[in-house]
């Protein structure tokens, strides 16, 4: 097997990624320039100087009986000294003599039990210790190692230039002749990472690199030039169990190493896809491109990611390549996207927001689920339908707009840039929710955007003269020209008819005038277009009680005690109106108060007389060691404000048991209902639901 200049390519399982010439033989050369290796698979090979053959360096093929394995040692930086020449007297451990010259040379010498080479010694490649005897002055200092020995433990030695503490080390490992190397192939920078059972196989040495991968555990390390496609290997197994952040920095590293390569890019790309982020995985699909322009597997992937982004026509592109069969769910879901998105553009031409609406969420589900456009044409949809509170809503749902590469965000989308349509559709919500200035910010970030388009030039001249209108009318309004002010509230609904904040600001003009029919007809337009418009019920209310009609008071009132229930006006508010419908229905009302709190009865006559006054009167038996009546208490509390037309009464029944026996009380809690001093109803230990639905039924 032979790795000479040439690309090295694995089966990744969900991509095929190749090795370019980053393994070639000239960087898996040893660093000492004694030796001359060729290639990291060469045999046994002697250099013959002056009057010796000295055995440089051992390798075995895959099949070779050898027990040598996985091999793994030091080789130091620092400057080699030649090796002293042979002489009969030494004893350095250097293996001479018979030797092969390359791997298909005849085997001379060789021993039963032995398929490739033989050193010629009892023992294979076994250092013996010191030189002896050796005078010269390249001779190695005492107690160093010739540079590459190999002891029996399967492991290069250091060499004796690198005892000094200061000088970096790095491992070379030579490989079993599993992964992308021979038997015998020398890794620069001890850059496998070898599993421990691999380890084991090849002879119980460990390789040292950047991952040592051994009981799904990763072990870190150094990393070297040859470390790449090893980390991307890594990569991928975290990206096979889901580990998408994992595999995402094997990735990042392996591109550190080898910037230039399209597949990390591709693989990059696929992690971050997992992380759902989809602008970044776009950008390194197009880098992976552009580095490799016929990368299928990074066009397929592109074409992917743009359907889910709704851009079709760039999806195709890269989707149905000349001469390349393309994946048939791609390319069905992409047909799936552009028939409805077709169909929405359409409809939104004609304003049928109702088609526009599901004809956008078809396209959604069919596959463009990270489209902000389509998810901003459903909100503008909801908005035309004056569905104003789900058009808010959906837009906490929109994925963060992230600045799109330039060929994406030149795409176009109902006739506009698609970068600028997501501002196009915010600016008419956040107008019609009555934030003024951020309409006008979002307005000018499309304009900027497109600034050629007509609906968005139309848009940003009517968002400015709207906002203009507004804040004319609001000081007329503060300077009690409320004729004035009306005009300018006008003014701006001309332009745009769907703004509930200017009906209610036109209603309290009309308020002012004292024309609260007008007043009324406004907050109900208001509140049409956003029913739970706070402004518009107080106005309306308001409204409603200078005409005198008391239910429809009562009713918004009401409202908004629950929207409201800490508002002290709301309640003395609601409490008059109640006050003046029993007057206007006939009943007596006698000394009714607001901001009456629950009153305790202690005794059998104060309390007949309590039930008997005018109105409706509630009461509530409890006892004070029981657990229900705690739990109410304060609830009945907070119905003697939200009701405050009605008498709450309460009855401790340990401590008045006459009041308890004379009313027949058995469980507490219970509630009666009185109304003129006539039981009209019993609740025994209701639901806080069911308390506040009976005493609600009574208190008209």
């Amino acid at each position: 097997m032979s790795h000479s200049g040439k690309n090295i390519t694995t089966d990744l399982g969900f991509d095929n990624l190749s090795i370019h010439d980053s393994f070639s033989c000239e960087m898996n050369k040893p660093d000492f320039r004694e030796l001359d290796l060729g290639s990291p698979v060469s045999p046994l090979r002697t250099r013959t100087t002056g009057l010796s053959t000295t055995t440089t360096t051992t390798t075995t093929t895959s099949s070779s009986s050898s027990s040598s394995g996985s091999i793994s040692g030091q080789t130091r930086s620092n400057p080699v000294v030649k090796r002293p020449e042979s002489s009969p007297n030494s004893h350095s451990g250097e293996l001479s003599g018979s030797c092969e010259t390359s791997p298909t040379a005849p085997n001379r010498n060789l021993k039963v039990g032995h398929s490739r080479s033989e050193s010629g010694s009892a023992y294979p490649l076994i250092y013996s210790g010191q030189h002896q005897n050796q005078s010269s002055v390249n001779s190695p200092p005492i107690n160093v190692l010739p540079t590459g020995n190999i002891c029996p433990s399967g492991k290069i030695l250091k060499t004796g230039m690198g005892l000094t503490a200061n000088r970096s080390t790095r491992t070379d490992t030579l490989g079993s002749g599993s992964g992308h190397y021979g038997h015998g192939s020398i890794m620069r920078g001890g850059s496998s990472n070898v599993s421990t059972a691999s380890s084991c196989r090849s002879g119980g040495g460990v390789a040292v690199g950047p991952e040592n991968v051994a009981g799904g555990k990763i072990h870190r390390g150094g990393a070297s030039g040859g470390d790449a496609e090893e980390l991307k290997r890594i990569g991928n197994e975290f990206y096979r169990k889901r580990c998408f952040g994992e595999a995402l920095s094997m990735y990042d590293r392996a591109i550190a190493l080898a910037p230039g390569n399209a597949a990390y890019r591709s693989n990059r790309a696929a992690a971050l896809t997992g992380l759902r982020r989809i602008w970044e995985a776009v950008k390194e699909c197009e880098e992976a491109v552009r580095l490799d322009p016929n990368y299928w597997r990074a066009h397929q992937r592109l074409a992917s990611l743009l359907i889910r982004l709704g851009q079709v026509e760039k999806a195709r592109s890269h989707l149905c390549l000349p001469g390349q069969q393309p994946d048939q769910n791609e390319l069905h879901k992409l047909q799936a996207v552009e028939k409805h998105l077709s169909k929405c553009t359409d409809a939104r031409k004609v304003r049928d927001w109702k088609s526009v609406l599901r004809e956008g969420e078809v396209a959604i589900a069919a596959g463009a689920d990270f489209s902000p456009q389509l998810l901003m044409c459903r909100a503008e949809a909801l908005l035309k339908l004056h569905q104003l509170e789900d058009a808010e809503s959906s837009l906490s749902n929109i994925p963060k707009l992230e600045t799109p590469t330039v060929s994406c965000s030149q795409t176009p989308f109902f006739g506009m840039l698609s970068e600028a349509y997501p501002f196009f559709v915010r600016a008419q919500i956040e107008m019609a929710l009555g934030r003024f200035e951020n309409a006008v910010t979002a307005a000018e970030k499309a304009g900027k955007i497109d600034p050629r388009n007509v609906e968005v030039a139309v848009l940003l001249n009517n968002v400015k003269f709207v906002a203009r209108a507004r804040a004319r009318g609001n000081d007329l309004f503060k300077s009690e020209r409320f004729t004035e002010a009306c005009a300018a509230y006008e003014e701006g609904l001309k332009l745009d008819p769907s703004n509930s904040v200017l009906y209610c600001n036109r209603a309290a003009c009309w308020f002012m005038l004292g024309l609260w029919e007008r007043s009324v007809e406004d907050c109900n337009q208001a509140l049409r277009i956003q029913p739970n418009y706070t402004k518009a019920l107080l106005r309306r209310a308001a409204s409603n009680s200078k005409l005198e009609r008391w239910a429809d008071a009562v009713r918004d009132y009401e409202v908004l005690r629950r929207e409201l229930p800490d508002d002290n006006k709301v309640a003395e508010s609601l409490f008059h109106v109640q006050v003046a419908l029993k007057k206007s229905r006939g009943e007596e009302v006698y000394n009714m108060k607001f901001g009456g709190e629950v009153e305790e009865v202690s005794g059998l006559e104060q309390f007949r007389a309590a039930v008997s006054l005018p109105g409706i009167s509630v009461v509530h038996f409890k006892s004070a060691s029981n657990s229900q009546c705690k739990q109410i208490s304060p609830f009945v509390d907070t119905l003697c404000g939200r009701y405050p037309s009605i008498n709450f009464l309460k009855v401790d029944i340990d401590e008045s048991p006459a009041v308890a026996n004379a009313e027949n009380v058995r469980i507490v809690p219970t509630f009666k209902i009185y109304k003129k001093g006539s039981r009209v109803k019993e609740i025994v230990c209701p639901s806080r639901d069911m308390l506040e639905h009976s005493v609600r039924h009574y208190s008209f």
